[in-house]
């Protein structure tokens, strides 16, 4: 889960995203609206956490404009502001969730996950592709109830998979949302990671389709 930190408290921001990363997630940062509008225009997130008290206008004014172009990537809001009027500015605006300051990072985290698995189409918090599951909440993987264990990027791979399952995934589109926009990978590291999770889990539950990308299968179903 590759996800966009827009907050200006650079403490809070630095302690936030290191639990976070802690927790298996890519995080990029930034502590202006400016640059996370340009960033959520030329970069692919699979979450925002967006605070509404930034020093180049409130969050609410970037949140509405991303609404309004269309831009349907979930975002939590993240804010010291706990009236209901507030949080109703919020929510009219787009957001999909809110937590007040202070918070549990643990709240962060589930919020987020259930926000991103709720986007791809998934209410229940494991998701399963045949005999292969994958818990959003703890991050753990198993198959046939037997656990698998991963590397984080491996981790960040086969989750991403997992909630586009069955639909096909693009190379680029994995880069996009698997790895820091700083630290692009070789063109053969997706090949390699790729193959490590075919090792662990059998190779015919990952297809490769030439010219397309890849697709989780559910071999027990056949599809």
């Amino acid at each position: 889960m590759k996800v966009l930190l827009v907050e200006d408290d650079a403490a809070l921001a630095e302690a936030l995203a290191d639990a976070l990363a802690e927790a298996g997630l890519l995080i990029e940062s930034t502590t202006t609206g400016r640059e996370a509008d340009y960033l959520v225009r030329t970069e692919r997130y699979d979450a925002v956490i967006l605070d509404l008290g930034l020093p180049d206008g409130d969050g609410t004014r970037w949140l509405s404009q991303w609404r309004e172009d269309d831009i349907d990537l979930p975002v939590l809001v993240l804010t010291a502001r706990e009236r209901w009027s507030d949080k109703a500015a919020g929510f009219s605006a787009g957001a999909d969730d809110y937590v007040v300051k202070p918070f549990e990072t643990a709240e962060v985290l589930f919020r987020l996950r259930a926000l991103v698995r709720r986007s791809h189409g998934h209410a229940h918090p494991v998701i399963r592709v045949g005999e292969l599951t994958l818990d959003t909440h703890s991050g753990s993987v198993s198959l046939a109830g037997r656990p698998i264990t991963l590397t984080a990027q491996e981790s960040r791979l086969l989750s991403y998979l997992m909630h586009a399952s069955p639909r096909i995934v693009s190379r680029a589109e994995l880069v996009e949302h698997v790895y820091n926009r700083d630290h692009e990978p070789d063109s053969n590291v997706i090949d390699v990671q790729i193959s490590r999770l075919r090792r662990k889990f059998g190779r015919a539950r990952i297809e490769t389709l030439r010219g397309q990308g890849y697709r989780l299968v559910d071999l027990e179903a056949g599809v």
